[in-house]
């Protein structure tokens, strides 16, 4: 690990497998739950799609919080209805919402409208009105992306900005990592840069490879999570396992 200046802004916390960063993070994110209720009388948690989290979203819904004074909101969607498949909604209360945990109140990111760009103005307020973040958990691809923020996507200088709305559309380009779900709804940085903790997990070499060419100097729109890598004042912690 470099030292120094050299030193990343947000050093990586190696973990010995999934089971070993479920439980810190699970104990982790309950505290900060908890904490928020206790001094302000409710919570939010942002939580993202993918298999990387999944044990964690288990092990959240068995804990002894009041979930009840928790929303969940989403920090992304593909343009799917929620019974379809690659819907994170769909993902996210089959993982999530279960248990003890099924009492929490729920924000998802897909509107009835035709496509992602027709609901963004609509969908700003209701996720305005959720409040201030308490903790967000995001995901990296191998691309670069971290939440819908895909490399040169339509819509990604929004999603980037650092003022304005607290959600984006985004159409994507056509990759491996985004197969057919081009058409997302996202949080933009606008809002994750007011959130109290952000937790970045992420699996594999793979992963850890493209975390690594993401510290390396270029262009932000070309791996987007450079927004948040780059910036010191992110409360940001970074988990790997492989």
């Amino acid at each position: 690990m470099p030292s120094g200046t050299d030193a990343p802004l947000h050093p990586v916390q190696h973990h010995a497998g999934i089971e070993a960063m479920t439980d810190k993070l699970a104990a982790q994110v309950a505290a900060v739950l908890d904490a928020a209720i206790r001094a302000r009388g409710s919570a939010v948690l942002a939580v993202s799609g993918g298999s990387t989290p999944a044990p964690l979203y288990r092990a959240l819904s068995q804990l002894d919080i009041d979930w009840a004074r928790v929303t969940v909101l989403l920090v992304d969607e593909r343009w799917v209805e929620p019974g379809e498949a690659g819907s994170n909604e769909g993902f996210v209360r089959e993982t999530l919402l279960t248990g003890r945990a099924a009492d929490a109140r729920f924000i998802g990111l897909k509107t009835p409208d035709l496509s992602p760009f027709n609901g963004a103005a609509g969908l700003a307020m209701r996720v305005r009105d959720a409040g201030r973040i308490d903790l967000a958990v995001l995901g990296m691809g191998s691309d670069g992306h971290t939440a819908s923020w895909f490399p040169r996507a339509r819509g990604l200088e929004a999603a980037l900005s650092t003022e304005g709305p607290p959600v984006a559309a985004i159409e994507a380009r056509p990759s491996a990592v985004t197969g057919d779900y081009l058409l997302r709804m996202t949080l933009t940085r606008a809002a994750l840069k007011q959130a109290r903790h952000l937790l970045l997990m992420i699996r594999g070499e793979d992963k850890l490879a493209a975390l690594e060419a993401a510290r390396a100097p270029g262009p932000v729109k070309d791996m987007p999570v450079r927004a948040l890598l780059r910036d010191a004042a992110l409360p940001l912690a970074i988990h790997w396992t492989d």
